[in-house]
């Protein structure tokens, strides 16, 4: 067997990769190595949904502050500071970063800060250093990049969520690109905050791929929230005025001016460069690293996790295949990570919790289809003319009553739909939900006392 320099060679320090390396070093993989070039706990540490969720919290200050005086409080004048909130979020990014980066020592792991990309099938070059190593075993976790569309004039004048989070000021007009969970949330984020904000759909209706009624009742919240959605229509041009603000072209032929302009649609596996051919690794037809289910590549002894992968673009995802990984090739164990009923969230105002199939897709795949679902006021919220109303659906298999999907929307949606996923992964029915005694008042008890079916002439 020949010698390598390492057992294992991670590319790429984000969720997936770091998991991956330790577990790897817990079962005695031998000599690890993980490479960064940019910083430890990639996309959603440091550019994605941990500082995306504190901008959130910030920007629902504006509407508490409305809905304080509704319970007696004088709240008086007010002024927000995107300043201390940029510094504070990068005080934490940088804590959480550091943490990272004492897991991996603590794990025995090498941490190298460089770019690294193939050389070969064992090869990795560490491109600043200038210099190449050799690895028995190979792990791709790099992620993923936001996409632009450089076919359009002046596509360089706009900015993706990367920047979004160390603009030196808050811009007074943003106009966003795209109707994805990234842009619906950026668009609450600034508006909250006070911007004027616009944002451009190519759809009719935002969150494509989510349950129909969670995309309308989460449109309308959007619209009635300040912000204007334009439909149907995208970018052609975006010229620079001479105050230094932007003028977009519209394909419906409109124009918008403004002062930000922010591109949120969609993001593409971060393979440009990295040497795959040199190696054997394939990508599918949309950039993706080909895997099995064991994340196993079309190149033996390398291998790929998270979002670089394109199966489910989610963080804890990247995580348990990271895991899995380990688990398959340094201890014994194959473990394919099984990626139905995955929960997921969307941090707009409302927010968004999701699990399992969206009545559509249930609808395609079992012969009978029950719907119980629901639309009220929440408690905290009748006091005042302030805040939306929330939304309960569950998408139940008419013949075995089991539930298929739960899709919330509304106060604390995200939190519930963790728990929810559990039930969803175990396969309860209706009668076991409803079994469940509720706990009151809450919005959550609506989960478990549905139980007059939805019919489509309501």
């Amino acid at each position: 067997m020949p010698d390598f320099d390492y057992d294992l060679f991670v590319i790429g320090a984000g969720s997936g990769g770091v998991r991956a390396s330790r577990m790897a070093a817990k079962y005695g993989a031998g000599k690890i190595a993980i490479a960064e070039e940019h910083r430890y706990g990639g996309t959603c540490v440091i550019r994605g949904c941990v500082p995306k969720k504190l901008l959130v919290y910030a920007s629902e200050f504006a509407k508490t502050f409305q809905l304080a005086e509704s319970f007696g409080w004088d709240v008086g004048e007010n002024e927000f500071s995107w300043e201390r909130l940029i510094a504070a979020k990068d005080k934490e990014i940088e804590r959480l970063e550091g943490i990272y980066g004492r897991l991996l020592a603590g794990s025995g792991v090498e941490a190298i800060d460089d770019r690294a990309v193939l050389e070969g099938p064992n090869t990795i070059r560490l491109v600043n250093q200038d210099r190449t190593v050799t690895a028995a075993k190979i792990l791709i976790a790099v992620g993923g990049t936001p996409f632009v569309p450089d076919d359009i004039p002046g596509h360089d004048l706009g900015i993706t969520s990367n920047e979004a989070f160390y603009l030196p000021e808050l811009p007074k007009r943003v106009v966003i690109a795209g109707g994805g969970y990234i842009a619906c949330e950026f668009a609450q984020i600034f508006n909250g905050m006070g911007s004027d904000v616009v944002q451009v759909y190519r759809g009719d209706e935002v969150l494509r791929g989510f349950d129909a009624d969670v995309r309308t009742h989460v449109h309308k919240e959007i619209e009635a929230s300040g912000v204007k959605i334009v439909t149907e229509t995208v970018f052609t041009k975006i010229e620079a005025l001479a105050d230094g603000s932007k003028r977009v072209h519209l394909k419906n032929s409109d124009t918008i001016d403004t002062d930000l302009v922010m591109y949120a649609v969609g993001r593409t596996p971060y393979t440009h460069g990295l040497g795959l051919d040199k190696a054997g690794v394939e990508l599918d037809g949309k950039g993706a690293i080909k895997v099995d289910a064991y994340s196993k590549t079309t190149a033996d002894h390398i291998y790929a996790v998270g979002d670089v992968t394109n199966r489910v673009n989610l963080t804890p995802v990247a995580i348990r295949e990271g895991a899995a990984f380990a688990a398959t090739v340094f201890n014994d164990t194959p473990t394919a990570y099984d990626h139905s009923d995955i929960a997921s969230a969307v941090f707009t105002q409302p927010p968004v919790g999701s699990v399992g199939m969206t009545e559509e897709e249930a609808r395609k795949s079992v012969a009978k289809v029950d719907i119980y679902k629901t639309s009220f006021r929440p408690m905290k919220y009748t006091l005042s003319d302030v805040g939306s109303r929330m939304l309960m659906k569950l998408v139940v298999d008419g013949e075995t009553e089991r539930v298929l999907g739960v899709h919330i929307v509304g106060p604390d949606a995200p939190e519930m739909i963790q728990l929810a996923g559990i039930a969803v992964k175990a396969g309860l029915t209706k009668s076991q939900y409803d079994a469940a005694c509720a706990v009151h008042p809450t919005s959550a008890e609506e989960l478990v006392t549905m139980s007059e079916k939805w019919s489509p002439d309501e």
